[in-house]
C-alpha cells in the first residue's frame, strides 16, 4: 500500500478530487454563492454523534465495520461542533472520509449489468459526474 493518497490505484485520489472540483462548479453554477448558517450544535446533536461513535466502534470489533459507520461519525461529529476553526477541521475529516469511499468504490470491479451500464435505448441511467446536486 502507499502513501501518497491513491489508496492502491495510481491516480485515484486527482481523479477523485477533479470530480469534487466539478461537482462544486456545477453547484456554483445551478445555485451562485450561498450564505447559509451552519446550524450545526444544537440540543441532542452531542448525543448524537457519541452514539455513531460508539456505533462504529462496535462495529469495528465485530468486525462488521462499513464506510457508512465511519462517514456517519464524521458527519455527526461535524454536526456536534460549533466553533468554527473545530468545524472546519471535522468537515475535512468528512471530505477526506468521502474521498477514500468514492476510491474504495472505483477499486472495485464492475458489476456485470451494474448501474453504470448504458441502457438498451442507449440514454443515460444516471446524471453525468459533476450534475449539480444540492
Amino acid at each position: 500500500m502507499t502513501d501518497d493518497g491513491d489508496a492502491g490505484v495510481a491516480g485515484s485520489l486527482a481523479r477523485v478530487l477533479g470530480d469534487v472540483a466539478a461537482e462544486r462548479a456545477a453547484q456554483d453554477a445551478r445555485w451562485g454563492m450561498q450564505i447559509l448558517p451552519d446550524g450545526t450544535g444544537g440540543e441532542g446533536t452531542v448525543a448524537e454523534s457519541d452514539r455513531a461513535r460508539c456505533e462504529t466502534e462496535a462495529a469495528a470489533r465485530d468486525g462488521a465495520l462499513t464506510w457508512r459507520h465511519v462517514l456517519a461519525e464524521e458527519v455527526l461529529e461535524a454536526f456536534a461542533e460549533t466553533d468554527p476553526e473545530r468545524l472546519r477541521a471535522e468537515l475535512i475529516q468528512v471530505a477526506a472520509v468521502a474521498v477514500k469511499w468514492c476510491q474504495a468504490l472505483d477499486r472495485r470491479p464492475p458489476a456485470p449489468g451494474g448501474a453504470c451500464a448504458t441502457p438498451p435505448n442507449g440514454s443515460a441511467s444516471s446524471p453525468p459526474p459533476g450534475a449539480a446536486r444540492r
